[in-house]
């Protein structure tokens, strides 16, 4: 199963086109979704028993990908119960009415596939890469799962004890982990991102049989689940298929809506700071509490989204060619904005020195590059160059399917829909420079920025 660590470093450049990466005949906004050629076309629709549907052809190599995501996350859980949206994505791979424990695994094994998992703030996911010819029976194992599992108590303490050892070795031996964990939790005033996804060692240690069967009867259910096809397959195969498998699964009862604790007003500015002797090189992150996609205002997210592209993103961005290609001062420096989350998310930029530069003064050209936009704004011809560059972007993510299965899922899990996805570039297209100067004076203040130092041991005090 992938940590949350993994799946957020694997796609940290991913999350910043993270609602839009479509079909290359929609990547020229003259041409609509419902305009598109069939092959191109995607589908969606709902079973009987509530399970949203998305099927994403792509007839260019006999595969598909399959994935079920679940809209239930780590800031989610009960209070208390950290780390159990994880666990329970450890469970599932454990033994059903039906199905010995590993057997889901082996079958997928034999047909030469890939399976795996993976939990963040606001979902679960599980996902195959297969042979269409096996998709209906990669539809039958995750419905099977669904709801048939036999949890024990010895396979809640089994599975129990990896996560422990998962926290040890993922997060407690890793110093950028640390310091990522207490930069959340310090940023973060009142949401739950402030919990780690892994969970609270303390917290994990007392999760049990009953938090685990109390958890899976309430969320692991069709009406709260969006299962994603994306590859070699017809919509009316996939729809016959669903029906087949997961439209035998009975609907639970409606869940309330995802209301969460709001963010207050920040007004303060915070800092973090972890010296270890594990750290060689020194280095630095500024965050700041930003809208995500569900709660901006109309245009917002799409100017934050260029901002960080124009800010951060690669090598033709100002961080790059201020601190690193001008000034020499810099190995490394960028910015992204996670923009799909269920809440407000955050911004951020980051960097380390380079020879013998100091950290300071590596911060102070980064806050420099914030405050000219903030101030100046930018120029046409940056916002053009970045918006053609997400176009490419979109154009190229198409060659992988599971991109566009991640893209589709983790937008419907958040509030999103179809249609979001589908009229994303004509909105970005809209975006003007008066309003990414706008959003990165308005939440780009340092004032209230919060900053994480990952320092080598003998630089504690400086």
């Amino acid at each position: 199963m992938t940590s949350r660590i993994e799946w957020l470093r694997a796609t940290l450049v991913a999350s910043s086109l993270a609602l839009f990466m479509i079909n290359p005949v929609l990547a020229d906004s003259s041409v609509s979704a419902d305009t598109a050629p069939a092959e191109f076309k995607v589908t969606d629709f709902l079973l009987d028993n509530g399970m949203e549907v998305v099927v994403i052809p792509d007839h260019r190599a006999p595969i598909v990908t399959h994935m079920v995501w679940y809209k239930i996350g780590s800031a989610d859980e009960p209070p208390g119960k950290s780390g159990i949206a994880h666990f329970f994505e450890h469970l599932m791979f454990k033994a059903t009415a039906h199905h010995k424990a590993g057997e889901f695994d082996r079958a997928v094994s034999d047909i030469g596939g890939s399976n795996n998992a993976f939990t963040s703030y606001d979902y679960t996911a599980f996902h195959e890469t297969v042979a269409p010819s096996a998709l209906e029976l990669m539809m039958s194992f995750e419905a099977d799962r669904m709801r048939n599992l036999i949890l024990t108590d010895d396979v809640i303490k089994t599975e129990r004890d990896v996560i422990l050892e998962e926290r040890r070795s993922r997060i407690d031996n890793n110093p950028q982990a640390v310091l990522d964990e207490e930069v959340d939790a310090t940023l973060w005033q009142n949401q739950p991102y402030r919990i780690p996804v892994i969970g609270w060692m303390q917290e994990m240690e007392q999760l049990n049989r009953t938090d685990a069967i109390a958890f899976y009867n309430k969320y692991y259910r069709p009406n709260n689940a969006v299962l994603i096809v994306a590859g070699d397959v017809e919509p009316e195969t996939v729809k016959a298929l669903a029906e087949k498998t997961y439209g035998k699964v009975a609907r639970g009862p409606d869940l309330p809506p995802r209301v969460r604790p709001v963010e207050p007003e920040q007004n303060t500015k915070r800092t973090v700071t972890l010296s270890d002797p594990r750290v060689s090189v020194p280095s630095f992150s500024t965050q700041w509490v930003v809208p995500s996609y569900h709660t901006a205002k109309a245009g917002e997210a799409e100017a934050l989204d260029l901002l960080a592209e124009i800010l951060g993103d690669g090598n033709r961005s100002r961080l790059y060619q201020a601190l690193i290609v001008k000034q020499g001062i810099a190995s490394n420096a960028g910015a992204y904005f996670q923009g799909t989350m269920l809440d407000d998310t955050n911004f951020t930029v980051y960097a380390a020195p380079r020879g013998d530069a100091r950290l300071a003064d590596v911060e102070a050209a980064v806050d420099a590059e914030v405050a000219r936009i903030a101030s100046d704004g930018v120029t046409p011809d940056e916002l053009e160059k970045a918006k053609d560059r997400y176009v490419r972007s979109m154009i190229f993510a198409r060659d992988k399917q599971d991109s566009m299965a991640n893209i589709y899922g983790s937008t419907l899990a958040t509030g999103g829909t179809v249609q979001d996805v589908q009229q994303w570039p004509d909105r970005i297209r809209k975006v003007t420079t008066d309003e990414v100067k706008a959003v990165a004076a308005r939440y780009l203040v340092l004032s209230r920025a919060t900053t994480g130092y990952l320092l080598p041991q003998q630089q504690a005090g400086n």
